[in-house]
């Protein structure tokens, strides 16, 4: 049966979510559901229906370096090799279209979600983006690069408007969408809940047809953010495919009352239809595993890959004194909470259930006898979501003055309420009581090595920078720290860093704060409901030197 023989109803419903992952497909049509599922560095295939924000327990997965992370890599083959890992386990647990990766600029160095996008640079989250999509579809898997477009906040994300001039939305906010369109052919993309210049992104005829569809050549399914449809007539017309999740057939009475009307073409109702049957098509899974966990060997195997990824994308961004990489017979002194119970990634939507559970304590200890490399000890130093404790600076910093220890290595860095999908931050700067305890370890006179986790833009404070850290490593992704924390293959790269070094890569990041936002190193400005990004195709780096991107990468 051709699709414009199905009734208006029919085709109507095939536009909305049949469950909160699942599409409603049609079966005398021959059209199969499909199910999508977070996320742009794990796949997050839900048990069962999620909690209020659609957020339940999944099925465990390779938790692969964020996209924070792999950036700073500044290789794209590199994500293309991850990204068939991730198309590779997409498949095998029965999900169609995996949504990510993210390419929001970080135009904000304050939003709560930037681990999961690539850059400020619009080339650089292009170019890596657009591997990491042609990995995953070589899997018969779909991408769903997101959120498009000119979202740069978590705050108030719903009701938001963007103002945007054409020049600045273009260079700055649209050229990595452009460039994973057009090198990568995503056979599929999410609208953000925002507005545009007045106009929700799911309902923008302007970015959807103009732009997506007539100008880059577009030929997939739009899907809204889960709860980001707010007309679904509007939607239609203006190149909306489908609305998530909408499990309810409010959406396909209003679909249908419109074209009764008048007000709806059944033209547009077929296109929409007719891009939501490709992606059912394009993508069968054939009830692959989903009831299934991952192969022993497919988990081991990305594992590996995961490992590959974190040492290639870590940055070393100072080595004044050349102590690194450490020594045979150096005896260190392990400190920090997060250096026993890491994060490896921020909280939301895209939040894995990992397949492996490892951290830099015990991995150093294991790697002893093969590094000449000893941990003469271990401190918490800080609690990382409580007030200051003198007590645990003092046994740090008499573990770190200790005949016994050569060197000191410190994590340090942001807690699990600092990044996450739904908040901002309020401050750039690391908790004070990590600060306290870096000054208490540097006046001891031993050489003090940091690992600063974070999924973006972080400061310690400039003194301590300037004046007292001999080394400086920063990995660029962030690590999950709960009870059941588990490993993202991020302690492995570090131990190649401070021992082997096995890529000192410039610098990914650099700093771009956006006179929109309107703050310092700090202190955040106000972020308000109407972000007026006029003129802010300006981009400044006062702080950090900016490095171009290798030809060959």
């Amino acid at each position: 049966m051709e699709l414009e023989e199905l009734s208006v109803t029919e085709k109507a419903a095939m536009l909305s979510g049949g469950s909160e992952w699942d599409s409603r497909g049609n079966e005398k049509a021959g059209i199969p559901n499909f199910v999508m599922s977070d996320g742009p560095h794990g796949v997050r295939r839900q048990l069962g229906e999620g909690d209020h924000l659609g957020l339940g327990s999944s099925k465990p997965a390779t938790c692969f370096p964020t996209a924070g992370t792999v950036a700073s890599s500044w290789d794209p083959a590199l994500a293309e090799e991850m990204g068939k890992a991730l198309g590779n386990e997409a498949h095998d647990l029965d999900v169609n279209v995996l949504l990510g990766p993210g390419l929001n600029i970080k135009r904000n160095p304050l939003c709560g979600r930037n681990f999961e996008y690539y850059s400020e640079d619009p080339i650089v989250a292009g170019r890596m983006a657009a591997g990491l999509i042609r990995g995953i579809q070589s899997n018969g898997v779909s991408a769903c690069p997101k959120h498009f477009a000119v979202n740069s906040q978590e705050l108030r994300r719903q009701a938001s408007n963007s103002v945007v001039d054409e020049r600045t939305m273009r260079e700055i906010y649209l050229t990595a969408f452009e460039i994973a369109v057009r090198e990568a052919a995503p056979m599929a993309i999410m609208t953000s809940y925002n507005e545009i210049n007045g106009v929700y992104a799911h309902e923008n005829k302007h970015l959807l047809q103009d732009i997506l569809r007539n100008e880059w050549g577009f030929d997939g399914m739009v899907v809204s953010d889960w709860g980001g449809s707010n007309s679904a007539v509007a939607a239609v017309k203006a190149g909306g495919s489908l609305e998530m999740p909408s499990p309810g057939y409010t959406s396909v009475r209003e679909l249908e009352g419109a074209v009764k009307a008048g007000t709806l073409s059944e033209a547009d109702l077929n296109a929409r239809a007719a891009e939501v049957a490709k992606i059912a098509h394009l993508t069968k899974t054939e009830g692959v595993g989903r009831n299934d966990l991952l192969k022993d060997a497919v988990a081991a195997a990305h594992h590996e890959i995961a490992r590959k990824v974190a040492e290639n994308s870590s940055v070393l961004l100072k080595n004044a004194s050349t102590t690194l990489p450490l020594q045979s017979g150096t005896r260190v002194a392990v400190i920090g909470d997060m250096a026993k119970t890491p994060r490896f990634q921020g909280s939301g939507s895209s939040k894995v259930n990992a397949t492996r559970e490892e951290n830099i304590l015990d991995e150093l200890k294991n790697a002893a006898a093969t590094t000449g490399v000893t941990v003469a000890g271990y401190a918490q130093g800080y609690d990382r979501q409580g007030a200051k404790n003198q007590t645990l600076i003092d046994e740090a910093t008499t573990l770190a003055a200790a005949d016994t220890t050569d060197a000191v290595i410190v994590v340090v860095g942001l807690d699990e309420r600092s990044e996450s999908e739904g908040l901002d931050r309020s401050t750039m700067a690391i908790p004070q009581v990590q600060n306290d305890l870096v000054d208490a370890l540097t006046a001891t006179g031993k050489p003090v090595i940091i690992v600063l986790v974070a999924g973006f833009l972080t400061f310690l404070f400039a003194e301590v920078i300037a004046q007292v850290v001999n080394f400086f490593v920063q990995m660029k992704w962030v690590f999950k720290s709960d009870s059941s924390f588990k490993d993202a293959a991020w302690k492995y790269a570090i131990l190649a860093v401070v021992i082997v070094v096995v890529n000192l890569v410039l610098p990914g990041y650099v700093t771009s704060l956006c006179q929109g936002w309107g703050m310092n190193a700090g202190v955040a400005g106000t972020i308000a409901s109407v972000v007026n990004t006029l003129l802010a195709v300006i981009v400044s780096y006062p702080l950090l030197k900016f490095w171009i991107m290798p030809k060959n990468k």
